[in-house]
């Protein structure tokens, strides 16, 4: 039970930095999620993230940061393999299944439904 209040609270809060970038900073819906991703990254290079991600599960693993930290760590995987060129490419191999669920769900959703623009 404390893990699942653990996920909801910190999970929760990254939220809540995202809203208060949009409400407070005026920031896009872009911004925000890059800034959250950036930041996820950031946090993963100072080793803060993964020790997040066991304290509170779903709650940090879920939220957009975490593609932050997936991408930081696929690129400094491949870096210690092949070098600077690693870093291009080894941010695709962990990310790469999400990134072609978010294409093919958008392609979907745009057959699906007419854009107000």
């Amino acid at each position: 039970m404390e893990k699942f209040i653990l996920a909801f609270v910190i999970g929760g809060a990254i939220c809540v930095i995202g809203q208060l970038l949009m409400d407070v900073f005026k920031l896009t819906p872009a911004h925000t999620m890059s800034t959250l991703v950036v930041s996820g990254a950031i946090l993963g290079g100072l080793g803060l993230y993964d020790p997040l991600i066991k304290l509170a599960g779903a709650g940090a693993s879920v939220p957009i940061s975490s593609f932050g930290n997936s991408l930081f760590k696929g690129a400094m995987m491949e870096y210690e393999i092949y070098g600077l060129i690693g870093v291009l490419t080894g941010i695709f191999d962990i990310t790469s299944a999400g990134i072609s669920a978010a294409i093919i769900f958008g392609f979907i959703a745009s057959l699906i439904f007419k854009s107000k623009g």
